[in-house]
């Protein structure tokens, strides 16, 4: 897939408007019941990144990297403001964040995922484009080191390990990451009368997957 591993401006992606979408096919059965079906194993996410346009000078920024990446064709990195971290938002990454796997003591590699629950109800969502510098592993709560005892591709958001994490041993992560997305118009329209009077431009994306 044509990806460009450049996130969009963290400083134009805040105070966007955006989250996870879900599509459910729902038939309303002749008695009144209903049966719902999802294609979907895992949500889809949208932003209208206009919104964090506040100057003249961001509208600059946001046709140069558009044009960069020839609208709809290449996706890129988005920060998600409101859910980046392997943990809580407000809480600093640690290696004990995540549980994202348990050791065999033959498998090496491992895929970072984060873990959503609710009600006794979970979702693993795989996390493909951890942030450079911030994936932290543990064995047994004990930190590993990353180039010593892991490496990290941040291409895919996968680990390896040097050697095979013992069996039964819990394999914790730590980390920030970005999401896959790319531009979901093919234009970007602009007015600078409507800018200064505060009508931001619409510039919608969306999660791709990779």
């Amino acid at each position: 897939m044509s990806f460009h591993e450049v996130r969009f401006p963290a400083s134009l992606s805040f105070g966007s408007v955006g989250g996870p979408e879900r599509r459910t096919d729902v038939v309303t059965l002749a008695n009144g019941f209903e049966e719902r079906n999802t294609p979907w194993a895992h949500s889809r996410r949208r932003y209208d990144a206009g919104l964090g346009m506040r100057s003249l000078d961001d509208i600059e920024t946001l046709i140069s990297f558009f044009e960069a990446r020839q609208g709809q064709m290449f996706g890129f990195r988005w920060k998600d403001w409101s859910d980046f971290k392997s943990g809580k938002a407000t809480a600093e990454v640690t290696g004990e964040d995540q549980v994202i796997a348990r050791g065999d003591g033959v498998q090496t590699r491992f895929q970072l995922v984060k873990t959503y629950s609710s009600g006794g109800v979970s979702y693993v969502r795989p996390i493909v484009k951890p942030v450079l510098g911030t994936v932290r592993l543990g064995l047994d709560q004990d930190e590993v080191r990353e180039g010593v005892d892991f490496e990290v591709d941040l291409t895919t958001g996968t680990v390896t390990f040097a050697d095979p994490p013992p069996e039964e041993v819990d394999i914790t992560a730590g980390f920030e990451f970005d999401v896959p997305v790319r531009f979901d118009t093919e234009k970007i329209q602009t007015s600078v009368a409507s800018f200064q009077a505060g009508d931001a431009p619409s510039v919608p994306v969306v999660e791709v997957r990779v």
